[in-house]
């Protein structure tokens, strides 16, 4: 019997998910990768196995009333008929926010989760749908382990005046800090910039997470000293829906003169900004490219993206004291092409240099010269999330054993 890890990300109408088998003293291998789309709705179901190949596919009617706890109980009979006598012994899930407790992946119990349901107001869009398939698996599979692995616990290593906003004692008190969020995609380039150059792991080092979501991380000595996303996953650069750094101002403009409650603000800023809210098109990188010769608000889209890009760069290269390397990584940073060589022709005051070639080649290395070196590196979450499970789960069982 080869024991397997379940590692589940869920969203709202959504669940992806990765199987991988554990052996003894090896890293985590992915063996299966599936998702669940238009959950609540015309749910669609795809798995395919490490080569892309489809192995499985099927569609439910609005009607079916196909929902999570469906999409999950699903999971669980699909990998009884392709076990090829493998047996799921614990599940690994994505938490956006572990707020100030959690500093490293948990075990889940009941107490665990009533005090991950406080940090639902810091991260409103993301939290409840994370917790959701936690509640489901204590359901319908009693005794079955489960660990929550954080986004927010690579940060951690950040100090205190790094976290800290300009607002009264109390409110730091109550929990309004920077947190930064994709900490999970941070901590697998982490784990792998020794394997791309050994120099980088103890260098000062820019990670560019680009994608629907996107931010960027400032490594020293392979560790987290600050990054562009705060209190909340709106924070820092523009993202495919939301908005990003704005003034503080301009929500209570939104509340007083333009009359939104304060969920159509919210909306509006998570929803409706960024990429999409400029373009007024889309928030997908590939069609404001294909429209952007045309298009005006396409093109601006883009060049804004790209400007604060370099310009949040700039602003963590004075907090590492200087750059060894920067690495482009998520759906963005490691297809597109020109966001790559945009970003790097803004950066030659920093003594970036592009390789063409190796840029439209996808790299791995993307930069020529004596200068910082620019890497594209891809990111692997759901390694990192079944990598801590394991962890979790050895610790849990070596203290059962003394």
């Amino acid at each position: 019997m080869i024991p397997v890890l379940i590692v589940l990300n869920a969203g709202s109408s959504s669940l992806k998910f990765q199987v991988f088998d554990l052996q003894d003293g090896e890293e985590p291998r992915l063996v299966w990768k599936g998702l669940y789309e238009g959950l609540g709705g015309s749910a669609h179901f795809l798995v395919k196995d490490t080569n892309s190949a489809l192995l499985d596919e099927m569609t439910w009617g609005s009607g079916d009333r196909f929902g999570h706890e469906e999409a999950l109980i699903h999971l669980v009979s699909w990998l009884s008929q392709f076990k090829d006598d493998r047996k799921p012994v614990a599940i690994g899930h994505r938490v956006v926010h572990g707020g100030e407790a959690f500093s490293s992946p948990v075990l889940v119990d009941e107490a665990i989760i009533k005090k991950l349901e406080t940090l639902v107001p810091l991260a409103p869009l993301h939290q409840p749908h994370n917790l959701e398939p936690i509640r489901i698996v204590r359901r319908r599979l009693p005794g079955m382990p489960q660990v929550a692995c954080f986004d927010t616990a690579f940060h951690q290593t950040q100090s205190d005046i790094a976290s800290l906003f300009a607002l009264p004692r109390e409110m730091r008190e109550s929990g309004v800090r920077r947190y930064g969020f994709h900490g999970l995609s941070y901590d697998y380039i982490a784990s792998v910039l020794k394997d791309y150059d050994p120099r980088l792991k103890e260098g000062r080092v820019i990670v560019a997470h680009l994608g629907n979501g996107a931010s960027l991380c400032a490594f020293k000595d392979g560790v987290s000293i600050a990054t562009t996303m705060g209190f909340s996953a709106l924070d820092g650069l523009p993202m495919g829906t939301r908005c990003g750094a704005i003034d503080a101002g301009v929500v209570f403009f939104m509340l007083r003169e333009m009359k939104l409650s304060p969920e159509a603000a919210e909306r509006m800023l998570y929803t409706k900004s960024g990429l999409l809210g400029v373009s007024g098109l889309s928030n997908d990188m590939r069609v404001l490219r294909t429209n952007a010769g045309t298009n005006a608000d396409a093109k601006r889209a883009i060049d804004l993206f790209v400007y604060r890009i370099t310009r949040e760069i700039g602003s963590l290269v004075a907090a590492l004291g200087g750059l060894d390397g920067l690495v482009f990584t998520a759906g963005i940073g490691e297809n597109d092409v020109a966001t790559r060589a945009e970003v790097i022709a803004g950066l030659a005051w920093a003594g970036l240099t592009l390789d063409a070639a190796a840029n439209s080649a996808g790299g791995p290395r993307i930069s020529t010269g004596s200068g910082p070196t620019a890497w594209v590196i891809p990111t692997n979450e759901e390694l990192v999330i079944a990598r801590q499970t394991r962890s979790v789960l050895g610790a849990a069982q070596a203290r059962l054993a003394s």
